[in-house]
């Protein structure tokens, strides 16, 4: 394609070829000026010209083709809504003449993964059962209907392109992977039958069919790091990338417990907890272990039901740690997702203290030794179970979000209206955001945290991280904090995740009363 007048002015992504040559390829295209950004779908030729498809939305996404290439089905949603509110499902097709006019096939409500079958039948995935399951489209009659209907999650939150949790076999059948109970599965749905393959993973990304019957994926499971894998329906795998050796042995892996603990009178919520373990060191039946209790990002997204040596740092010294995938959290069906839905702040915070408190009254976790940890959206319900609660005796927050305004107003197109379902409209519900946000209430701040900040953090700025750093210090409330030079939003240095990792622990010595063993970096602790 040519060259644009400004650099990265014009962007391609998630690219569908309309023939096996590939002589002509959809491509979502997002075009950028000074003040704007525009986003529409468009074909593009080997020569490099560029004819526009269907604009008009604020966002497209996921074209797939029909096996002649003359017809394109694609998502398309606008602001305020998010991928996982409200989507439009709509198609296009190529006459002599050119590209009709786009036409609405589905409207809504949260669907994704549009595809055409080889005989050409349109599925989607869609949550109008109340979780997100395989529907095939009657394109006629503007309705779908799910292939089964299971209260389980074939479907994952849209916060990139080019998800695929479904994929068709040589013998028509569709491999597919799901979500239940924030575990992932793989299967086969044959004759309308969903029929689970005993695979050894417990967390799958991309599904992609293969001409001999097998799939290829990227899998991981408790104990396995994520890796290219290739496997048979009877669940035999092949690993084809290589890997680095893990740096635990099995006896040394902490395998989680799926929680389920009461978060009301009415509700419950969900989290992995992994116990402490080590190999050579127990504590005494008498003492529960210290808690460090995880908030993901997001906020709509999940923990991963896989390994992460992140965790495993933490249950192998001695802490137990509970993940939790709070109201809000995705895999657990649509209520379930929606529970954020003007709560932010709340009921993220709420769940999060309610899983400590439950570890704590079943002995599994000291009630006196217990700390929050978490970045980005998960720094925002760290900062708020610091602020509004005293259940933690000490916090991590790694580039926690504590002006809500700020994430409102300066932010990109894509999550530029996000909040308007998380908290309210702005900036009509300005209140609301000052009330939600920690950032206004740090007189509240009693108690030790550690704060990790990138210098060149484009969504949460280091003057939030500072002015926090500065109301603590002004009430004496022991702290730390580390400014990382040259990191943006989520650390990407080796040494620093490294050292961030030893900060905190170094921290969290300090103020439960332990002392880490080897040669780590140590917090400075101040006030």
């Amino acid at each position: 394609t040519d060259e644009p007048d400004a650099a990265r002015s014009i962007r391609y992504a998630d690219l569908e070829p309309l023939d096996t040559a590939g002589d002509e390829i959809v491509w979502v295209v997002e075009r950028h000026s000074d003040d704007s950004v525009t986003n529409e779908l468009g074909v593009v030729d080997r020569s490099g010209s560029v004819i526009t498809i269907a604009a008009g939305h604020d966002f497209y996404a996921a074209p797939t083709s029909n096996t002649n290439g003359d017809t394109v089905a694609f998502l398309a949603w606008d602001h305020p809504n998010m991928p996982w509110d409200h989507v439009q499902l709509l198609e296009v097709q190529r006459t002599p003449t050119g590209w009709t006019t786009p036409r609405l096939v589905l409207d809504g409500p949260a669907l994704q993964q549009p595809r055409f079958s080889p005989d050409d039948q349109l599925f989607v995935v869609s949550d109008a059962t109340g979780y997100w399951n395989l529907h095939r489209v009657d394109r006629t009659s503007a309705k779908s209907a799910p292939v089964v209907e299971l209260p389980v999650e074939f479907g994952v939150p849209s916060w990139a392109f080019a998800n695929r949790t479904y994929d068709w076999g040589p013998d028509g059948a569709i491999w597919c992977t799901w979500i239940d109970r924030g575990v992932g599965h793989l299967g086969r749905i044959v004759d309308g039958e969903l029929r689970e393959i005993p695979a050894a993973y417990t967390d799958y990304g991309r599904v992609e069919a293969l001409p001999d019957g097998t799939i290829v994926t990227l899998a991981a499971s408790w104990t396995e790091a994520p890796a290219i894998v290739q496997l048979d329906a009877q669940g035999g795998s092949t690993v084809l990338s290589e890997a680095e050796p893990l740096p635990l042995g099995p006896d040394e892996i902490s395998i989680p417990e799926l929680l389920e603990f009461p978060v009301d009178d009415q509700l419950t919520a969900h989290a992995f907890f992994f116990p402490a373990r080590h190999r050579d060191h127990t504590a005494g039946p008498d003492t529960p272990p210290p808690l460090l209790v995880l908030s993901h990002g997001g906020p709509t997204g999940n923990a991963r039901s896989s390994l992460d040596l992140g965790i495993q740092y933490w249950t192998n010294r001695g802490i137990g740690v509970v993940d939790v995938n709070y109201g809000g959290s995705t895999g657990y069906g649509t209520d379930y997702r929606n529970r954020l839905r003007g709560q932010w702040g709340v009921v993220d915070t709420r769940d999060c203290v309610a899983a400590a408190e439950f570890l704590a009254a079943t002995g599994r976790a000291d009630s006196a030794r217990m700390a929050i940890k978490g970045g980005s959206a998960g720094g925002y319900t760290t900062l708020c179970a610091l602020v509004f609660t005293d259940v933690f005796a000490a916090g991590i927050s790694r580039y926690g979000v504590a002006d809500l305004a700020t994430l409102a107003t300066d932010t990109h197109k894509f999550e530029s209206r996000y909040l308007d379902s998380m908290i309210g409209p702005w900036p009509e519900e300005a209140d609301l955001y000052r009330e939600r946000s920690p950032i206004h209430h740090t007189e509240r701040l009693a108690t030790p945290m550690i704060v990790l900040q990138g210098s060149e953090d484009p969504v949460v700025p280091p003057t939030q991280a500072e002015q926090l750093v500065a109301a603590v210090e002004a009430a004496h409330v022991p702290h730390a904090y580390v400014l990382y030079d040259g990191e943006s939003h989520g650390f990407r240095q080796a040494e620093n995740i490294a050292n961030a990792l030893e900060q905190e622990l170094s921290f969290l010595g300090q103020i439960f009363g332990f002392t880490p063993a080897g040669d780590i970096a140590r917090a400075s602790l101040r006030g």
